[in-house]
């Protein structure tokens, strides 16, 4: 089935009426309305700003209690639009997500919409809470909303046009997890770390100030709607068209993806790893366009209208770790071998 053709016709005539700096303007307001909810988290925050007007998805990293839902929730907040959450478990069934049946009041069988189809087009957000615990059928589903935003249920295919799907995987229990497939993964533009706050203040304010103790009065208190999500997607375009990537920044990216595929030929080293033997696969072209989407808004929200190497390099982690797959023997030490690869790149490939 062909999407709708007015949605389409939509957005072409909001492009014409988008004005990118008043736009850029509403960004950096909702930007900080979403940071009025979370401390010491400035750096996640801007990422997903990012991926919010990259139209990207995003997986986040992160330890019990660290705030991720509370971020999520302040994003939907300030965008409007609806938001749904749903936990991962091992008895989870593609099924659930799309309808639940009960017995009314009659006692007569029923079938209600399940979480992606309760809202329908209004879907804004959509949070998969520990997706490593939903079984591979559960990931199958989520990639094709994922990557075609749309899902058949009932005979009727169903399109969610302005949805972000965030996610995030339980890294500290293993036990009844399944492991994201390597399709699955590279859908999402950016993998996100949210860690505890380091700094004192940010400590004591969590600790102390009792605004943070109900997450719901909380996010309330925020601004709703403060971008229209029905805009964003029109003005996607307008920013991946309109700020510049030159031909000397396209060089250094390829020189960089070159770099990320054959390590050793790029003369990259770690002490003690065989470079020719570390990478397996990844960096796909798929993940190496959504790093110049990602690099585009960046530059957009620095009031810039062309992409510069600290675009680049800025966001160049959060989008391709989680496209580098290691060899097996040297899978164990991934965080700490990716991350020194990336840095050993930067260091080797020099920059215009």
């Amino acid at each position: 089935m062909n999407r709708p053709v007015v949605g389409r016709e939509q957005d072409a005539a909001e492009s014409d009426r988008m004005d990118l700096k008043d736009w850029r303007a509403r960004a950096l307001e909702f930007e900080g309305e979403v940071g009025r909810a979370i401390v010491g988290q400035e750096r996640a925050i801007r990422l997903l700003v990012i991926a919010v007007f990259a139209r990207g998805h995003v997986l986040l990293e992160g330890d019990v209690g660290v705030g991720k839902t509370t971020l999520l929730r302040a994003v939907a907040h300030a965008l409007g639009g609806s938001y749904e959450r749903v936990e991962g478990t091992i008895d989870l069934m593609p099924s659930d997500m799309i309808y639940y049946t009960f017995l009314n009041e009659d006692g007569k069988p029923r079938v209600e919409p399940g979480p992606v189809l309760r809202h329908g087009s209004d879907l804004s957000v959509f949070f998969f809470n520990e997706i490593n615990r939903a079984r591979p059928q559960v990931h199958s589903l989520l990639l094709r909303l994922m990557a075609e935003r749309s899902i058949t249920a009932f005979n009727t295919e169903h399109f969610f046009p302005h949805v972000l799907v965030f996610a995030d995987r339980n890294r500290i229990e293993r036990e009844e997890t399944f492991e994201l497939p390597a399709a699955a993964r590279d859908r999402f533009l950016m993998e996100v770390s949210i860690g505890s706050p380091t700094d004192d203040e940010s400590r004591r304010a969590l600790l102390f100030e009792t605004r943070f103790h109900d997450v719901d009065q909380l996010i309330g208190a925020l601004k709703e709607g403060v971008i229209d999500y029905r805009q964003i997607n029109a003005l996607a375009k307008i920013i991946q068209s309109s700020v510049v990537v030159s031909p000397a920044i396209e060089k250094y990216t390829l020189d960089l993806w070159k770099a990320v595929r054959d390590p050793a030929a790029a003369n990259v080293s770690i002490p003690g790893v065989d470079m020719t033997r570390l990478v397996a696969g990844g960096a796909s072209p798929r993940g190496m366009s959504y790093l110049i989407r990602a690099a585009r808004v960046s530059a957009w929200l620095a009031g810039r209208e062309m992409v510069v190497p600290e675009d680049i390099r800025d966001i160049f982690y959060e989008c391709m770790a989680h496209r580098i797959f290691l060899s097996p023997v040297y899978e164990l030490r991934r965080e700490e071998l990716v991350r020194s690869l990336i840095d050993q790149i930067f260091a080797s490939v020099p920059a215009p």
